[in-house]
């Protein structure tokens, strides 16, 4: 439920036209991911070799998937637990443009410890993402929708956005995933 996050990203409407900068609801994902990723370490590390070994990371990388022309790219923003929303819709928005006209380096796409995948304008009621390797998870967003949701009293309108997370069961168990999400 997405929708008290809504009304106070469009509340910042005028300070993102005076930086210049849209700010979408996958700046808020990037960010909670980033602390999701915090709070369950197991999610921040890289698998090697056959899988048999891990690295711990210690930094906080997200990668962003892209469609582009050539393909779906994955530009990674660097030390999202760092940055302020604002610093992330800039970095977010740059990213993306360098994806689509094909100016990414492959620096751009390195190094990141987890994925998010946003179908965001092409819709959809979900979807199961494909983990990046080497990292050992990815969450997928769907398009956010209005929907009747009961308060105890009564229907009210509130505004929900499909998550789902693919995970590396090498790795990762169910218990792990769903504390994740929470």
């Amino acid at each position: 439920d997405i929708t008290g996050l809504d009304a106070f990203r469009k509340s910042l409407g005028d300070e993102g036209q005076r930086r210049a900068v849209k700010l979408s609801p996958v700046a808020f994902i990037v960010k909670a991911a980033a602390a999701a990723l915090q709070a369950h370490p197991v999610f921040n590390c890289s698998l090697i070799d056959d899988g048999s070994r891990y690295v711990q990371k210690e930094y906080y990388h997200v990668g962003l998937a892209v469609d582009t022309p050539r393909g779906l790219l994955v530009p990674v923003i660097r030390d999202v637990d760092k940055k302020s929303i604002w610093q992330l819709a800039r970095e977010i928005m740059e990213l993306a443009e360098k994806a689509k006209e094909g100016t990414l380096m492959p620096a751009d796409m390195c190094g990141g410890c987890f994925t998010v995948s946003s179908l965001g304008v092409l819709g959809g009621q979900g979807f199961t993402p494909i983990v990046n390797t080497p990292e050992v998870g990815i969450l997928g967003v769907a398009k956010a929708q209005m929907k009747p949701h009961w308060d105890g009293t009564a229907f009210q309108p509130r505004l929900f956005m499909p998550l789902s997370l693919s995970y590396d069961h090498r790795l990762i168990n169910g218990a792990d995933g769903g504390h994740f999400m929470q």
